[in-house]
């Protein structure tokens, strides 16, 4: 992998048929243990990712729980920075560095509510984030190891691009369904499997009712 690049892990808990969510935002699919595990996971690394769908949808800390050690640098891509400004991770950023990805399209308002916050602020793209740039301003940053936990639209501009290095599944004892609810991977996928990244499967846990899957790209 380009060595600009940090060591980036995909990191999701999914049902029996590859799905993050419900149609109504429903995702609570990992066990305490998994929970635990994910934490432990969140303390090894530099930064954690998640774009600003899972972020309206979760509104999550990303910070370390279940366990000891340190907060991660959360990172949000919201290309138009229209984040709400009564969102943990806004009203939290004075305690765990925060860092909002954008693309040039973000209004000079959206520009000045961000620049009321103690967050840095990252502008790269046009119309959208631009990753694999982002990629590169952080690894200048110095920041080693990303953990993206989605959601299903990041994941998919991830692996299209070809700019992950390992992937951890949690692979939950439910079966969602529904054409609405959200995949692990969305966007337009590939039109053929040889376009598909090769993973090797490194490991196979178990907890309990749960499997922990880690992939690592060939």
């Amino acid at each position: 992998m380009e060595k600009y690049k940090p060591h980036v892990i995909l990191s999701a808990a999914i049902s029996i048929d590859g799905k993050i969510s419900t149609r109504t935002g429903n995702s609570k699919l990992s066990s305490h243990e998994d929970l635990r595990r994910l934490h432990k996971l969140r303390t090894k690394v530099d930064a954690i990712i998640i774009g600003k769908n899972t972020l309206m949808r979760d509104d999550p800390l990303l910070t370390v729980r279940y366990t000891k050690g340190k907060n991660p640098i959360r990172i949000i891509l919201d290309s138009k920075g229209d984040i709400s400004t009564k969102s943990k991770i806004l009203q939290t950023s004075n305690k765990v560095p925060t860092i909002i990805a954008v693309s040039k399209k973000i209004t000079k308002s959206n520009l000045q509510k961000l620049n009321k916050f103690p967050v840095e602020v990252i502008i790269t793209g046009e119309k959208f984030v631009n990753i694999k740039s982002l990629l590169k301003k952080l690894s200048e940053k110095k920041i080693r190891t990303i953990l993206v936990e989605g959601g299903g639209t990041v994941n998919w501009e991830f692996i299209k691009q070809n700019l992950f290095d390992e992937l951890i599944i949690t692979l939950s004892p439910f079966i969602i369904g529904g054409n609405n609810s959200i995949s692990f991977v969305q966007g337009s996928g590939f039109d053929n499997i040889s376009k598909s990244s090769n993973l090797q499967l490194k490991s196979v846990k178990r907890l309990k009712n749960h499997l922990v899957l880690n992939y690592q790209k060939v």
